[in-house]
């Protein structure tokens, strides 16, 4: 049975099938294969009660609070602040690619739309300055952990985990996933100066002065995460409050207008209908695949392998690691964490702490060809090259990624810490 689920997955994916069409069918190809009833009944109860959660509310207002400040400018003058302050490094852009992906990530929730963001911004700085064109795109494509983030929230609904302080367990790693990354540059360009391109100078005046560009992003990281530990909203009102702060900076900046706001709920909508879809039909595998028993199949297998519990730490890394090849980042959550994720709590591993491990597993699929959706979106915002070299540029920070796991496995109090603090 497990034989062939996985063969009529990667069967239906070779197809080029869209994510949410691929998983459907597969759940009613098991559906007449295996089971004795016609489980596609179900499937209007099924769409109805995975979509009900008023924390999924949250989901499409971060897609409208990233678009948004995509079109309000805030990338553009965030993204020279950090010219100013980090460009003297070695490696020089780079680390100012990699903050600014840490702060747009830490306002938008998604690494998809930071990518596309910053992506824009500084793609046509890479031949003015010299840089190694690889390195460059990998800096853009990798993912960040920075709460708000949509995957973190996903993984709270499925595991009725408590988002808030879910948040404060991702502060600490995704920080020092930033530093790691920016660490690995630095080694990379002392080993080869040549790709580390020119370096820019800006005094001490010019980066004062800049520091004003970095505020609209940080007052919207405090607006939505300052709302919820405040008690004042939840995680789905935060991310409203976020949206009415982004509408303001737009505002502010000359931006707002009934054309950047037809644009805005257009791609907005089309990015929640892609989402919302792929929720239900993995939620209608997920109720097949429990029906026909192949997840208690599953669970027992995996229990019966007698692993220590950092032997089945190690299986997990190695599992996500195949799966991002060939599933979609939110798909692969929710399929695979109803199965996953009970198992590792039997073993003792925190919920807070493994939902920091597994967001970044996920991140990390977002890097990982074929299927890694930033190296897509990071081509598509070039006139020229192959999606090779994205992919070759960004394997330096699947290794950094590897590193935090690694980190966190020996240390876990880098992401117990801060919840423990304030909880």
């Amino acid at each position: 049975m497990l034989a062939t689920t996985l063969f009529l997955l990667l069967a239906l994916l070779a197809l080029a099938l869209p994510v949410a069409g691929a998983l459907g069918t597969l759940g009613v190809l098991l559906d007449q294969i295996y089971s004795q009833m016609p489980l596609t009944l179900a499937l209007g109860e099924v769409a109805w009660s995975s979509s009900k959660d008023f924390l999924l509310v949250a989901i499409p207002m971060f897609i409208l609070l990233g678009e948004i400040l995509l079109r309000a400018g805030v990338a553009e003058r965030m993204y020279d602040a950090m010219v100013k302050w980090m460009s003297w490094l070695p490696g020089g852009l780079m680390h100012s690619n990699i903050g600014a992906c840490t702060v747009f990530a830490a306002t938008s929730g998604s690494s998809v739309a930071t990518a596309a963001t910053v992506g824009t911004v500084a793609l046509p700085l890479v031949k003015k300055y010299g840089y190694n064109e690889r390195l460059f795109l990998g800096t853009l494509a990798a993912g960040i952990l920075i709460p708000p983030s949509i995957n973190l929230i996903i993984y709270a609904v499925l595991t009725d985990t408590s988002i808030p302080k879910l948040y404060l367990a991702g502060i600490v790693p995704g920080l020092g996933l930033a530093l790691a990354f920016m660490a690995m540059i630095v080694i990379v360009c002392l080993a080869r100066p040549s790709w580390g391109g020119r370096r820019l100078s800006a005094s001490w005046s010019e980066r004062l002065a800049s520091l004003p560009h970095l505020l609209p992003p940080l007052g919207i990281f405090l607006v939505v995460v300052g709302s919820i530990y405040a008690g004042i909203a939840t995680p789905t009102e935060a991310a409203s409050l976020g949206v009415v702060a982004a509408l303001g900076l737009a505002w502010a900046y000359g931006k707002l207008s009934l054309a950047m706001l037809k644009e805005v709920l257009e791609n907005s909508m089309r990015t929640t209908a892609m989402v919302m879809l792929i929720i239900v039909a993995a939620y209608f595998l997920n109720f097949v695949i429990s029906a026909i028993g192949l997840t208690a199949m599953l669970t027992d297998f995996i229990s019966g392998l007698g692993l220590s519990k950092f032997e089945m730490l190690l299986a997990v890394v190695v599992f996500y690691l195949i799966l991002g090849c060939f599933m979609e980042t939110l798909s692969m959550m929710i399929t695979t964490i109803p199965i996953v994720a009970p198992v590792m709590f039997g073993l003792g591993f925190d919920p807070l702490w493994f939902g920091v491990v597994l967001v970044i597993l996920i991140e990390m699929a977002l890097i990982t060809p074929p299927v890694g959706l930033n190296l897509f979106v990071v081509q598509s915002l070039r006139t020229h090259g192959t999606l090779n070299d994205v992919m070759i540029g960004s394997l330096p920070f699947v290794v950094a990624m590897l590193v935090m796991i690694a980190l966190l496995g020996f240390f876990p109090g880098l992401a117990l810490w801060l919840p423990g603090v304030v909880g």
